[in-house]
């Protein structure tokens, strides 16, 4: 059972962004950091990556824990309830990921997923985003 009214959950949901949401700000302030330039969403792209760093043909997606279905993260929680809603709507946001990234490898582009979950460690972040954007 759903602790808010309709027009309360509508209004809440309509909170939520898609794109400049925190943490994706937190991973563009510490990849600016280490002198990495980047553009953001390209809509030429699959998936619009939320990072585009062109000359060395990568990209980076931040995405949320609960919208992109993250395995075996506490915050992927399923909703209590109107699962018959949500569930193939999230099942479809996991399988378009999919999509995007095999469309992107088609292309010749290298992604990397960061998950909102993984931003309470910023170090080990730094780390592999460094070998990711410096990899040949």
């Amino acid at each position: 059972m759903d602790t808010l009214t309709a027009s309360q959950r509508s209004h809440r949901m309509s909170l939520v962004r898609d794109k400049n949401t925190k943490p994706e700000w937190v991973v563009r302030r510490l990849v600016h950091g280490m002198g990495f330039r980047y553009r953001l969403h390209r809509r030429d792209l699959p998936g619009r990556p939320d990072l585009v760093f062109p000359s060395r043909r990568r990209v980076i997606f931040v995405h949320g824990c609960f919208w992109h279905r993250h395995a075996n993260c506490r915050l992927a929680r399923w909703p209590k309830s109107r699962l018959a809603f949500w569930k193939p709507k999230l099942e479809e946001n996991r399988a378009r990921d999919v999509r995007h990234l095999r469309e992107l490898n088609r292309l010749g582009w290298r992604s990397m997923i960061i998950w909102e979950c993984e931003l309470s460690n910023l170090d080990r972040i730094e780390k592999v985003a460094r070998i990711f954007l410096e990899g040949a």
